[in-house]
This record gives structure tokens, C-alpha cells and sequence, in this order.
């Protein structure tokens, strides 16, 4: 879906990630964790025409075909308003184009909240485990 009022960009360098920790920090508490898997993957920032920072979303390759959504996140500011919906549908139709067939999610399963947003982005199909769940996005 074209959306001219966002734009993706990569973070490639560890420097660079590093600007954005905090921001991770917003989707996943535990600082540890954060630490230690926002080296891996891809770190995409999210953008506004006046390169005004919205939020950041981590994805990371688990297979060939199968991606998982390992931190997205969004200023509290700009929640409410799409942006959310609209990386993941940006990001979906890129690693779509690159040969993924599957994308998974995970969050803690008392996040109530992340619940609602994906079961209201798309059909999922959730695996509850325990401490976290697990959906893929249809």
C-alpha cells in the first residue's frame, strides 16, 4: 500500500542502532533482551515527510521463507494513528517480495493491548506460550 507519509529506511550499523534502543525499549521492557537481539535482524526506522522519527520496527529471518517481527514499535505520540499498521504492512510486502511466506509475531501474552492491534491488522493464527505468544500473519 503506497503511503507517501512514510518512509522505511534500514539501519545498518551498530553505531546507528544503537541511537534507537530506547525506542525498542518502548515494546519490550526487559532491557536485557533488547541488549542482545537489536543487533540481529534488520532495524527499520519509521519516518514522516519531515524525517520526524515514528517509530522503529526490528525483523529478523528465521528461515528462507519465515520472518519474525521481533520489536515494532511506536512513539506514544503517533500511536492511534496508523503508523503501526503501516510498517508492518510495508514491511510485510518487502520481505513478501524477497521470498518469505510467513510472518510471525511475538509479545508477551498479558500484552493486551499488542493482542488487540494484531488481531485487528490481519487474520492470526496464535500459539500461546508461556511468558509470550506467537501468531503468523495470514
Amino acid at each position: 500500500m503506497n503511503r507517501p507519509w512514510l518512509k522505511l529506511s534500514l539501519i545498518e550499523s551498530n553505531e546507528e542502532r544503537k541511537a534507537y534502543r530506547s525506542l525498542l525499549l518502548l515494546a519490550d521492557d526487559w532491557a536485557e533482551a533488547v541488549d542482545q537481539y537489536m543487533y540481529e535482524g534488520e532495524l527499520y526506522i519509521a519516518q514522516d515527510q519531515q524525517d520526524q522519527v515514528l517509530g522503529v520496527c526490528l525483523m529478523h529471518a528465521l528461515s528462507p521463507e519465515e520472518a519474525e517481527i521481533k520489536n515494532l514499535a511506536v512513539r506514544p505520540e503517533f500511536r492511534g494513528q496508523g503508523v503501526g499498521k503501516a510498517i508492518i504492512e510495508e514491511l510485510c510486502s518487502r520481505f513478501a517480495s524477497k521470498g518469505f511466506s510467513r510472518i510471525i509475531v511475538g509479545t508477551a501474552n498479558s500484552s493486551i493491548d499488542n493482542l488487540a492491534f494484531y488481531r485487528a491488522f490481519c487474520k492470526i493464527h496464535f500459539l500461546i506460550r508461556r511468558d509470550k505468544f506467537e501468531g503468523v500473519l495470514a
